[in-house]
């Protein structure tokens, strides 16, 4: 027996001296599995009723209110039911359990217990979801993933058109679908993340067999680290006017392909008569919409948008998808911005300045998601509120890419970059000629 105890211990301490902390390191998702989980299912499983009882997540055998002759008399009941709770169910950063609501019960009640629930369980913080009518969704995360987004986060399926861009608040990878989710809306204040997501997604989408256009009316300070791997960067708005409209022609062009097939969108195509996807990123879109109030300025600005709006409502089915960014896009730049923004139903919110931002870009998902993207502070640079399946929206952080790194990866996939002969011919009549 004391041989047992002494094998025993020496492996404890074996544990905690070297293969703990080489899985935390290495491997946090192993060492959650194989030490944080135990203990903190134990304790949500001891816990519940409890928890439950202090929170009002309970309800009565029978009714709460009495009759005493003509007299009416309303108490707390005494003899309550807790919901009943399904065994925790482990994920990489955390775990989750389904909870069956008695007739009668809500979720807002377990909503507002969220952070009793996180307390009681010691964990990082809780979500709670509705994935279907008389069932709650409790997700816990056992630390915050965003703060070491480059820690392993399980592998991803690479597919056409698909980036995964950095780690969600759940430990797995975020990922910018765009078979899925068509068109984008990227916003944040200065310095909270805008460049760095984007300069990601483009070295994610950059192997890939995709047409990159860019618009950077900043001068190309931003999108110029890509310009050998983009088919078309447009530094001014002249330029994103002539690339703009030959995307449109493009368009028109794949829509009498298509009616000729009797196809629907190009994914209905014989994959050798498919067009080639394009993905078109506008980074601060402002400049292409505020002017000085010139007739010619205030024309050029009313054509950017006709055409951006135009490839946003047309383009999910043709291979033509849109990703803008800014600062802020609301109606105060200009007329047609807020119908561009209806269409763009995948959103990314950075910190903002102002309320009313995150408003614009998140309210019709969540009031929960608007007061989240207002709490992320200046230190969490790249910290966003995103669209997602679960509970539609979900904390993500996106992962740095350097400069040195953006201009190797545009050098070293140079040769996917196609020439769209629409764009060229464009540009070249805006240059006089030239050769682009």
């Amino acid at each position: 027996m004391g041989s047992f105890l002494f094998i025993v211990a020496l492996l404890v301490v074996a544990w905690m001296a070297v293969i703990g902390p080489h899985l935390r390191d290495q491997r946090p998702d192993w060492h959650w599995y194989l030490t944080g989980f135990p203990r903190t299912a134990l304790r949500v499983v001891v816990t519940w009723r409890k928890v439950a009882h202090l929170n009002d997540l309970t309800v009565s055998h029978k009714p709460n209110r009495r009759l005493l002759g003509d007299l009416a008399v309303k108490g707390e009941p005494l003899r309550t039911r807790v919901p009943r709770l399904s065994f925790p169910q482990p994920t990489p950063n955390g775990l989750s359990v389904l909870v069956r609501l008695h007739p009668g019960q809500t979720p807002e009640p377990f909503l507002a217990a969220a952070d009793a629930l996180a307390h009681a369980w010691r964990v990082h913080a809780v979500r709670i979801v509705s994935p279907e009518r008389g069932v709650v969704l409790i997700t816990a995360s056992a630390s915050d993933p965003l703060e070491h987004p480059h820690r392993p986060t399980g592998e991803v399926s690479a597919s056409l058109l698909s980036a995964a861009v950095g780690t969600l608040e759940t430990g797995h990878a975020w990922v910018m679908d765009f078979r899925r989710v068509p068109h984008w809306l990227i916003v944040g204040a200065t310095r909270s993340g805008k460049s760095t997501l984007i300069a990601r997604l483009i070295t994610e989408l950059a192997p890939q067999p995709v047409a990159l256009v860019g618009v950077d009316c900043k001068g190309g300070m931003e999108l110029g680290l890509f310009e050998r791997r983009l088919s078309a960067l447009a530094t001014c708005r002249s330029e994103a006017i002539a690339v703009l409209g030959a995307l449109v022609v493009d368009m028109q062009d794949r829509m009498r392909i298509c009616r000729a097939a009797g196809a629907r969108s190009i994914w209905e195509l014989p994959e050798e008569q498919r067009p080639m996807p394009v993905v078109v990123i506008v980074d601060e879109i402002a400049e292409l919409y505020l002017t000085s109030g010139g007739k010619e300025q205030r024309a050029e600005a009313e054509q950017c948008s006709t055409y951006l709006l135009r490839l946003a409502q047309l383009g999910a089915a043709l291979g033509m998808h849109l990703v803008v960014a800014g600062q802020r896009v609301g109606s105060d730049l200009g007329p047609g911005v807020t119908a561009l923004r209806a269409q763009l139903s995948g959103r990314v919110c950075h910190r903002v300045n102002d309320p009313g931002t995150a408003e614009m870009v998140l309210g019709d998902l969540n009031k929960d998601a608007v007061a989240v993207a207002q709490s992320i502070g200046e230190a969490e640079q790249g910290v966003a509120v995103t669209t997602g399946e679960l509970g539609g929206w979900m904390r993500g952080r996106s992962h740095l890419t350097t400069p040195t790194e953006a201009q190797l990866t545009a050098a070293e996939y140079a040769g996917l970059a196609p020439r769209l002969r629409g764009i060229v011919r464009a540009l070249e009549d805006l240059n006089g000629g030239e050769d682009v």
